[in-house]
């Protein structure tokens, strides 16, 4: 317990030096009050056309799976604190006061009026930090501290403002990502952290987005099919599934990247889709998808990979989407989603008997597994999230809600059946309207097929062995947002059958996350 507490403190250590010297670095921001905000994001109202081509965060919390970042401000009622955004010191690097600092969108402020005369000409460049911290003080294998983090830059090319025909937009994302992750110490098949991975930059987004008109609109280029099928929803301009820490939940189901060649951020695969709007507006719309499916993206070295050298098949997803919803989170008909897809997977891959190692099974019995190879492989999707409720007395105040079923191939998928949902309440006491308390859980469901052949080897004998069933999660956490441009979340997640099976005792995880918009 006392090398917990030291690894611990060992991190939280890094964690503040990191977060403060990014403050320190930054410390020429001035105030900001431009609209175009790097924290922007909000579902378009039923009756605007969801595809005019705008430059600004929007079109950009669209195209990348964002951290959790700081909800965009908007002006708070009396007796609640203003975190609207200053407009003092719009022609300066320098905010006017450690007030107005701490009242911009973002971190670095409007760079003296470059970045606003910058957004007008068509360019729109913002950037972003935050970390991961973890730690299991009990249960699981044993007990450890894990640290990650991921800095990015995110550049938005609105191409009609810069050539003068409307072409579209040009998207351009790389992301530098360092550390360690807790799940395979646990170990657990979801990791409790949104990120982790070995010191590596690489390409997270290069791609076209053209809005044809009012009914089609497509994107082509090195993209990830998580910004575009079973993804999240965007309410009071924050990621509705990345409110947690546990990467069960944030950024998409998991389990459709276990059982399927579905990319995820930050990859970034050869692919396009084509969505049509049959109304001319964003109540509805049918998407299709093809992507390249190339289980070796991910490695260190492929960071900037560009062929499709090692793709293994094709991944063609499609989906049906209900929306409705008001202008904003804050007025207007409570904003609600449908999202039913589903996918075929052309690789060829070995069955679900050839995951075994996942479970700790012992390799002599591996060995005997009745694997097979199958060419092809299917899933689909649901799901839901709403408003559930706007306070009257201050409508920057509320609830949302979501839930998520995953199906997958019964032949190849680790987890044929996923279930998630979770409940955000954005405004927490008097004086904090921005603040959120987030609760969630995950459900996943082993494949009955290895399940069943597990427990044939204990019938026969077999020593060693824990039959797989599943791994079931909660999580409850606190969003503080001191400013628009921070947020520090410290929460707690509690795993039920860590690893899919009952080797090792429950863990109990508390974790910290912090993020900062440049």
């Amino acid at each position: 317990m006392q090398a917990f507490a030291r690894q611990w403190v060992t991190s939280l250590g890094l964690v503040c030096a990191m977060t403060s010297g990014s403050t320190l670095i930054s410390g020429e921001a001035h105030a900001q009050s431009s609209s175009t905000g790097a924290i922007e994001g909000q579902t378009d109202s039923s009756g605007q056309k969801p595809f005019q081509s705008k430059s600004n965060a929007k079109s950009r919390v669209r195209t990348i799976r964002p951290g959790p970042k700081p909800v965009t401000p908007t002006p708070a009622g009396p007796g609640t604190n203003d975190l609207s955004q200053s407009s003092t010191t719009d022609e300066g690097f320098l905010p006017a006061s450690l007030h107005d600092w701490m009242k911009q969108s973002t971190m670095t402020g409007n760079w003296g009026g470059w970045r606003p005369w910058l957004t007008d000409k068509g360019v729109n460049i913002t950037g972003h930090y935050f970390q991961d911290s973890a730690g299991n003080p009990m249960g699981g294998k044993s007990q450890n501290v894990r640290y990650a983090q991921e800095i990015g830059l995110n550049f938005d090319f609105d191409l009609k403002k810069l050539t003068g025909y409307s072409i579209g937009l040009f998207h351009f994302i790389v992301t530098s990502r360092a550390g360690q992750g807790l799940g395979a110490k646990l170990p657990a098949l979801n990791s409790p952290q949104e990120i982790y991975g070995s010191p590596t930059v690489r390409l997270s987004l290069l791609s076209w987005e053209m809005h044809w008109n009012r009914y089609v609109a497509t994107t082509a280029g090195e993209i990830n099919s998580e910004t575009d099928f079973e993804t999240w929803s965007m309410y009071w301009g924050m990621n509705n599934y990345c409110q947690f820490q546990t990467n069960a939940i944030c950024g998409m189901p998991q389990s459709i990247a276990y059982n399927s060649g579905y990319g995820y951020y930050p990859t970034a695969h050869p692919g396009a889709w084509v969505k049509f709007y049959p109304a001319g507006n964003d109540h509805y719309s049918i998407q299709f998808g093809v992507y390249s499916a190339d289980p070796t993206i991910g490695n260190t070295h492929n960071g900037w990979k560009l062929n499709l050298h090692g793709a293994t098949g094709t991944f063609l997803p499609f989906q049906l989407v209900w929306h409705q919803g008001g202008k904003d989170d804050y007025s207007g008909p409570l904003q609600t989603n449908i999202k039913v897809g589903g996918y075929w997977d052309t690789s060829q891959v070995n069955d679900v008997y050839s995951q075994g190692g996942m479970f700790e099974i012992p390799s002599n019995y591996l060995v005997s597994a009745p694997t097979a190879k199958v060419r092809g492989r299917f899933g689909g999707w649901f799901q839901f999230d709403r408003m559930i409720q706007r306070d009257a007395a201050d409508s920057h105040r509320g609830t949302s809600f979501f839930a998520s079923f995953t199906w997958g191939d019964p032949r190849t998928a680790i987890a044929p059946y996923f279930v998630d949902w979770g409940l955000t309440r954005k405004g927490t006491f008097k004086n904090r309207p921005d603040d959120t308390v987030s609760l969630g859980m995950k459900f996943l469901w082993v494949n009955a097929k290895i399940s069943n052949w597990v427990a044939q080897l204990q019938k026969d004998g077999a020593t060693g062995l824990y039959r797989p069933s599943g791994e079931h999660a909660i999580e409850l956490n606190y969003g503080w947002r001191p400013t628009p441009w921070l947020l520090i979340r410290p929460g707690a997640q509690y795993i039920w059958s860590t690893g899919g099976t009952n080797r090792y005792k429950n863990p109990l995880i508390l974790d910290f996350e912090t993020g900062i918009t440049f």
